[in-house]
């Protein structure tokens, strides 16, 4: 099979699959109630109104991995990667049509995130977000919608690896809500390479690091890409 056929059936199984649809269209509420939250506490000497607009990426980043893990998680369940290989014989054009299956909508549903995240975020905060210009609102609104891929794709890659969408959560989750929130406040500078940390510098409207906006998001992606390779590997060498 071709690379557009087998795109468009991972594209159906995605639409066809509840719980996919699901945790997809749950990245603009989670985002948008904390991003929205945060707001309301804008107080403090360290305020960044950017960061408060965005805030809740750090919450909707959950469902977007979601998205990835079960998407590639639901092959490994009942035999059906037989079936689809049986379909595509090629693993790694397979895995190819995966990868874009799940980026693209997450890259769409990422943008429009954004949007509705800033434009509610700057209701809330009325007057404190008049200092941001529309660089940075734009920089905030497009870097929502490539680091929520990312991490996504971050997600496609582990669960490719470890064939266990149990397993992958047990190890996302963990790390983005304790090891790089807590542990990663006390580590350092070491602390601002981790794949969340720096994707989200680009929410910042200013950063003491030593990354900035894009070459944090380049970081992110670099941790992405030796997942999709780790994945790629996995899938063409293991036994279905």
């Amino acid at each position: 099979m071709a690379f557009t056929p087998a795109l468009h059936s991972e594209w159906l199984k995605i639409r066809t699959l509840r719980s996919l649809v699901g945790g997809l269209c749950a990245v603009l509420p989670a985002t948008t109630v904390f991003s929205a939250l945060a707001a309301t506490d804008s107080g403090g000497a360290d305020f960044d109104p950017l960061f408060s607009l965005f805030f809740g990426v750090s919450f909707g980043q959950i469902a977007a991995i979601a998205f990835g893990v079960t998407a590639v998680s639901a092959e490994f369940r009942s035999g059906a990667l037989h079936a689809t290989l049986a379909a595509v014989p090629s693993r790694g054009r397979w895995f190819a049509a995966k990868t874009v299956a799940v980026a693209v909508p997450v890259l769409l549903v990422g943008l429009v995130t954004g949007a509705v995240s800033m434009a509610v975020g700057k209701a809330v905060l009325g007057v404190k977000a008049d200092g941001l210009t529309w660089s940075e609102e734009l920089r905030g609104v497009v870097g929502c919608g490539i680091y929520l891929t990312l991490m996504a794709l971050l997600a496609v890659g582990l669960t490719a690896l470890l064939r266990s969408g149990v397993a992958t959560l047990s190890i996302l989750i963990p790390f983005l809500l304790i090891v790089s929130f807590v542990i990663g406040d006390m580590s350092g500078s070491v602390a601002d390479v981790l794949p969340d940390r720096a994707g989200q510098v680009v929410f910042h409207e200013s950063w003491d690091g030593a990354l900035g906006p894009w070459t944090g998001l380049a970081v992110t992606g670099l941790w992405t890409g030796a997942a999709l390779l780790a994945g790629a590997w996995s899938v063409r060498r293991r036994d279905a």
